[in-house]
């Protein structure tokens, strides 16, 4: 009987460190720690495999309520130009006029609309997805990993991850179709401290 009860005692103390309280941060806004924001994404190449290729830069601004957080906006803005397969030349093809036109577009933005509570720790945040003057809306699946001063900055911190699955073709990006896939599925993971 005493091992059942340690054992659940064990579970509760670990769920209750698990969701991430926004209570324990202040409202207002916050901005991306550079030094760990990743926003990466995945298709089907061939069938035969998944390349994963992220951009190196990118602004994220979170306007926090954080006692009712639905009512909290995200902005992003990410430098197209900063797209990274790990391959120079294929750098330079999906900069070019068939994928992402930088030289005419050289942001992509999205623009929150509307976020739903899922869970305690997870929510639906609904958006607008512009990319190369296209714009149509795209709901993010984001849980807050952690939320509360920075073990070592002692400042507010905040860490989302974020996924999501789009048509390419939604945006007019159709080159290679059908043999290169249409489904393309967007990972975003950040670090957040107040911005003011």
């Amino acid at each position: 009987m005493k091992i059942r009860v340690s054992l659940a005692l064990a579970w509760l103390l670990a769920s209750a460190v698990a969701v991430a309280d926004l209570s324990a941060v202040p409202s207002g806004k916050y901005g991306l720690d550079k030094s760990h924001g990743y926003i990466t994404f995945s298709y089907s190449h061939l069938g035969f495999s998944d390349p994963h290729i992220g951009f190196r830069s990118f602004e994220l601004e979170l306007d926090l309520d954080n006692e009712y957080p639905e009512n909290s906006t995200v902005n992003v803005t990410i430098d197209a130009t900063s797209i990274d397969s790990r391959l120079e030349n294929f750098d330079g093809h999906l900069n070019g006029a068939n994928f992402f036109d930088t030289a005419n577009y050289p942001n992509i933005t999205f623009n929150s609309t509307a976020i739903e509570m899922t869970g305690e720790n997870t929510m639906n945040v609904t958006g607008d997805l512009t990319i190369k003057d296209t714009t149509k809306p795209v709901t993010l699946a984001a849980t807050i990993n952690k939320a509360g001063a920075h073990p070592r900055r002692n400042t507010p911190w905040i860490g989302v991850s974020a996924e999501t699955k789009v048509a390419r073709s939604d945006w007019g990006l159709t080159r290679g179709l059908p043999n290169v896939g249409d489904e393309v599925t967007i990972w975003i993971s950040v670090e957040l401290p107040k911005a003011d």
